[in-house]
């Protein structure tokens, strides 16, 4: 008995077809998104680890990875040209303050540039740096701002991580 070429495509279409059916491959139903916060952040134990923790906190406006960056001792402070003196926060202030940007804000867009000055030791250390922020309200309310912090970092111990103690905006209006 001869095998007929028909018969033959047949068999092998039927065995493609039975094996993508078995597979449960659908290119129209990608699979979830499995990954954690933790594969996506950078390890704290670094400085620069920290700075990439702080704009994964502001590109995707959460609070929770930006109040893992501050100490519970932490001050912020920046110059009030209007009034002519320092103005200075603590951490629950500036908690509250984050999160009305992050939830007034449409999209918010920062960039690290170079770092101008850094001083210290494997436990505290101060790093001052210029940025580019971008905060979109809606489209036709857009603030750019291109500035320097002046940040102490500190931790415990060389195996832990840094913590922002005192953030210092050098931005000038």
């Amino acid at each position: 008995m001869k095998n007929h070429p028909v018969k033959i495509y047949s068999l092998i279409i039927s065995i493609i077809t039975t094996f993508l059916f078995l597979s449960c491959f659908n290119p129209f139903s990608p699979s979830l998104d499995t990954s954690t916060p933790s594969d996506i952040l950078s390890d704290q134990k670094t400085v620069e680890g920290v700075f990439q923790n702080f704009r994964y906190a502001y590109t995707f406006k959460d609070t929770s990875i930006y109040g893992e960056l501050l100490s519970e001792n932490f001050v912020f402070t920046y110059f009030d040209y209007d009034l002519g003196v320092d103005v200075s926060w603590d951490r629950a202030t500036d908690m509250k303050t984050t999160h009305g940007l992050f939830t007034n804000s449409q999209d918010l867009r920062l960039t690290w540039n170079n770092i101008i000055a850094e001083k210290g030791d494997s436990l505290n250390i101060d790093v001052t740096r210029s940025f580019n922020l971008s905060i979109t309200f809606n489209s036709n309310d857009i603030l750019n701002f291109y500035g320097y912090v002046d940040f102490t970092l500190k931790r415990s111990g060389t195996g832990e991580k840094w913590k922002i103690v005192r953030w210092r905006d050098l931005t000038n209006p």
